[in-house]
């Protein structure tokens, strides 16, 4: 808050965060591969659908039974329906896999997650923040988190450059800030002036 007195106000309006961490690694992974590009609506449709084919229950084994055309079938691109599949057998495979990885410091993290098709560093970065509770990350790929950083400065330039600099005030809590960017979308606080 002594360092960035515009995330201070977002702060003092928001209170103490409090959060619980997603622990099915898996799903939150499949959930992730959903929801690139779609709208958290749409994205929930595809969930809710993916769930009640495997039972309400989202497993490797469930869905490496779940051919490409059944996947399809629930709203799926080929490309998505293909790399959940993927996924799903290679954790079939290598069932230790989350475990091995969730040691490992976050540029390690990063670079196993984006080896697998489907997963980018946006997707690497949201399995750090929300799933590991990795302190120091920042989601400049992320639309939400966009979205908030520009109302919050008050700025339309979203380079790459210039948000690291901007943001470089929030290290070793750059996770901690973005979440309270998130939680201003989600309460509405970003359809007003701050």
């Amino acid at each position: 808050m002594k360092k960035d007195k515009k995330l201070a106000r977002v702060i003092a309006k928001i209170g103490s965060l409090k959060y619980s961490l997603n622990t099915d690694y898996f799903d939150f992974i499949i959930n992730t591969i959903i929801g690139q590009m779609l709208s958290t609506k749409a994205a929930t449709a595809i969930s809710n659908r993916l769930y009640a084919l495997c039972n309400d229950s989202i497993t490797p084994q469930k869905i490496s039974k779940l051919n490409i055309e059944k996947l399809r079938g629930i709203g799926l691109s080929s490309a998505k329906a293909q790399y959940i599949s993927e996924f799903s057998g290679f954790i079939c495979k290598n069932p230790n896999y989350f475990e091995t990885i969730n040691c490992y410091d976050d540029d390690a993290v990063i670079g196993e997650l984006t080896k697998l098709k489907g997963l980018g560093m946006w997707s690497a970065k949201m399995y750090l923040i929300f799933v590991l509770n990795r302190l120091d990350i920042l989601p400049y790929e992320d639309g939400a988190f966009m979205q908030s950083f520009k109302w919050l400065y008050s700025t339309n330039n979203i380079k790459k450059d210039n948000i690291i600099k901007i943001c470089s005030a929030w290290k070793p809590y750059s996770s901690i800030a973005s979440r309270y960017l998130y939680r201003a979308l989600d309460e509405g606080l970003t359809k007003d002036k701050l």
